[in-house]
């Protein structure tokens, strides 16, 4: 038998309840709010964007003639919105250059409209035991597939070289896979952003037999460095590959094998820039 059902509530609806002590946003099996500004910031931005996020979900109890809903999954972000209102921290550079270093209170007005007019998904649980609750709880954090190194990297990071390296994963993508280099199989485990940090590596650090990407999300965290400069030597350097193989002749050629692909972008990156970790004159 059914006993949840779906709703939508804008997160004015949410900040009503809160305020009016009608939220239990940490019953005994949330987790603590552990979100660092960066994480925070980017939700924020993902609001402003109007893009969508998972649904919360919330159990009702009455409590005399009170309404009481408890949130079972979802309280990190609530969180996070509340505070973002509340004016305890700014919107980040490395999600969004346009709003960068604002508050909620400083936001233009019709976008103060926006966020408090964003919907969130919610499933609603009727009627529930503690104990069920717990078991709802338990079974939402086992449906979950094992993280491969990318997808840590993306649940783990949320600064400048993740969004230089995402947003120029999707740049390309299409190419990846056409191009035969990428499957879309991979690309659902974040093969593109995978792919795409390695070239932003090896622009940066030189060629590297063992890429520790994780060094390159860590330093550019909070700030952006010369990230730009390095996204336009991959534009320019994608350029030249997509001139002399147009996808599909790309697809026909042992180049198409990623790790091939890696070299032949490092190559023609070693020939316009100059690369370290390539030290044999390219002429």
């Amino acid at each position: 038998m059914k006993n949840f059902d779906t709703r939508v509530y804008s997160i004015a609806d949410f900040l009503e309840w809160n305020n009016a002590d009608l939220l239990e946003l940490s019953p005994d099996f949330q987790r603590r709010s552990v979100w660092s500004q960066n994480a925070k910031s980017y939700l924020i931005d993902t609001v402003i964007r109007g893009k969508p996020m998972p649904k919360i979900l919330i159990s009702q109890r009455l409590h005399g003639s009170r309404t009481i809903r408890v949130v079972v999954d979802g309280q990190q972000r609530l969180r996070s919105i509340f505070e973002f209102i509340d004016g305890n921290f700014q919107i980040s550079r490395a999600h969004n250059q346009e709003f960068a270093g604002l508050t909620y209170e400083t936001l233009p007005a019709d976008v103060k409209k926006d966020f408090l007019q964003y919907e969130l998904g919610v499933d609603l649980l009727f009627d529930m035991s503690y104990e069920d609750i717990l078991d709802i709880f338990a079974r939402i954090n086992t449906y979950t597939v094992t993280l491969n190194k990318q997808e840590i990297m993306n649940a783990k990071y949320v600064g400048f070289f993740k969004q230089y390296v995402y947003r120029y994963g999707y740049k390309y993508v299409n190419y990846f896979i056409r191009g035969k280099i990428l499957t879309k199989h991979r690309v659902a485990r974040m093969a593109e952003a995978e792919l795409s940090a390695e070239f932003f590596v090896a622009l940066i650090g030189g060629v590297q037999t063992n890429k520790n990407t994780e060094n390159f999300y860590k330093k550019f965290e909070e700030e952006s460095g010369n990230l730009n400069e390095i996204a336009s030597k991959y534009d320019n350097i994608m350029s030249y590959i997509r001139e002399i193989y147009p996808p599909d002749e790309l697809a026909q050629t042992n180049w198409s094998r990623v790790h091939l692909f890696y070299t032949l972008f490092t190559v023609i990156g070693h020939c316009l820039y100059g690369l370290d970790g390539l030290d044999t004159e390219v002429r």
